[in-house]
């Protein structure tokens, strides 16, 4: 298996550290709002390199956070819930944000339960031990207003701040950053640790003496847990463009200051899905979310395919055109899948056993190189298309060599598990096959029309007839 690793910019071969886990950290959630369809494309992508994972024959250890205490969080929350304690007001919001963000997810069909969710909040205690030893052994300091993280100190040791990305020393500056928002053309000494503002949640933390009641910055929450979780260092890092910098770059500077030499082996990252050419922003307010998706009456898995449709790392473009093919793709995709609960028939194609076997062997190498999903889907729409316009029934199981339980694993379209149609309307097809076949064309039309009436359609082949969902 093959994945572009950000760390050395080009396709290396994967080899897990451990023969018996792949171990996995994917950058989740800020839990403040409802999440964008961009943040979504990056989830579907962790979800899929899991899965690929799998499919190549690797257990796998995949670790997502929920950041639930950061500048965002603690300040909607103060909005919502003004009658509150600041701690209580946090832990209200951001529960609620989490349990909608894991709707989301399995709408989109991600496998919530094949990951290991954990809070920063959670995890306070590991934060603290970890700026404690980078204050202990010099790479942080002290502040009026918290503990930073001294970007000097760490390049003086010899390390290099910029793995995984180029960065311009004049762009460098001694500034210290304190919020978790900030410009990202610049190089700055970051937050560790904040001291409490008024109205703020608040944990005791005690450094050299002081009292350093607050609490963590962003950057850190990541490398504490994932360390915390996985070991270091780990296998993949997953996240958007986005974080690369200076999310990511801090993250492996807090996480190797000293004599820890890797973080992470592999930095796995995907590209922005665009809206209208731009990047998705809920500044610029040109996002959209799940909801807008469904109330358009789009099938989640929709907007999931339209995502798979692009490499993990090209841009895409999100527009309602694009996700209408998708939703046609994917009803393309149903009716194919259906073809499994039609009555067999014994006359085969014998070139069926064969097509269905090369499928899944181009579809697994594609996926393989460097998780080519558009590939995977072209040699799908390969079978998909010869199928339909040779359609025969009752394929699965006889020739398939279950090949939709394959295709589910890798893309998670829901393919496999696609209910048959009920024994009352399997009547009415038998009806209508024998106005038909006594030429009684009225009741012929009249049965067609009222299986049409329950969303289900009627062709007629030359294996007889064969349903399809309207």
């Amino acid at each position: 298996m093959k994945l572009f690793n950000t760390l050395v910019k080009k396709v290396e071969s994967f080899k897990p550290l451990d023969d018996k886990k792949v171990r996995v950290y994917s950058c989740g959630p800020t839990v403040y709002d409802h999440i964008h369809i961009g943040n979504l494309s990056s989830f579907i992508y962790a979800d899929t390199l899991r899965r690929v994972l799998q499919v190549s024959g690797h257990e796998v250890h995949h670790v997502m956070n929920f950041t639930d205490v950061d500048d965002k969080t603690i300040r909607r929350s103060q909005e919502r819930y003004p009658e509150l304690t600041p701690e209580e007001a946090l832990k209200k919001l951001t529960n609620e944000y989490e349990q909608l963000f894991l709707a989301d997810m399995s709408s989109i069909g991600n496998d919530v339960n094949a990951l290991d969710f954990v809070k920063a909040t959670e995890h306070i205690d590991d934060m603290q031990a970890l700026i404690a030893r980078l204050h202990k052994d010099g790479f942080a300091y002290l502040a009026d207003d918290g503990v930073y993280f001294s970007i000097d100190k760490y390049k003086q040791s010899g390390k290099q701040y910029g793995q995984l990305l180029e960065l311009d020393s004049k762009n460098t500056s001694a500034a210290r950053i304190n919020n978790d928002e900030y410009d990202k053309e610049s190089v700055h000494d970051f937050a560790l640790w904040k001291l409490q503002k008024e109205n703020e949640p608040a944990w005791e933390f005690e450094l050299d003496g002081h009292n350093l009641l607050g609490r963590p910055g962003w950057h850190i929450e990541c490398s504490a847990m994932s360390v915390d979780k996985l070991s270091q260092p780990f296998d993949i890092h997953t996240g958007g463009v986005d974080l690369i910098f200076p999310h990511h770059e801090n993250e492996i500077a807090q996480s190797t200051a000293g004599n820890k030499d890797d973080y992470a082996k592999f930095f796995v990252h995907n590209e922005h899905l665009l809206v209208d050419g731009r990047k998705m922003s809920k500044s610029l307010n040109n996002f959209y979310t799940l909801e807008d998706v469904k109330e358009r009456g789009y099938d989640p898995l929709a907007f999931r395919l339209l995502v798979l449709q692009s490499h993990y790392r090209n841009q895409s473009n999100f527009t309602w055109e694009n996700l209408e093919a998708a939703q046609n793709r994917l009803k393309d995709l149903y009716a194919w899948a259906d073809l499994r609960h039609q009555p067999s028939h014994e006359a085969m194609f014998p070139e069926l056993d064969e097509l269905f076997r090369s499928t899944r062997q181009d579809i697994q190498k594609a996926i393989e190189e460097d998780m080519n999903t558009p590939e995977a889907l072209a040699n799908l729409n390969k079978l998909v298309s010869w199928m339909m316009q040779h359609p025969v029934p009752g394929v699965e199981g006889k020739y398939s060599d279950g090949t939709l339980p394959f295709l589910d694993s890798v893309l998670g379209l829901e393919l496999g598990n696609r209910p048959d149609i009920t024994d009352e309307q399997k009547k009415l097809i038998q009806e209508r096959d024998q106005a038909k076949q006594a030429k009684n064309f009225e009741k012929s039309d009249e049965l067609r029309s009222q299986l049409e009436t329950q969303g289900i359609g009627l062709r007629d082949t030359d294996y007889g007839q064969q349903w399809h969902r309207l």
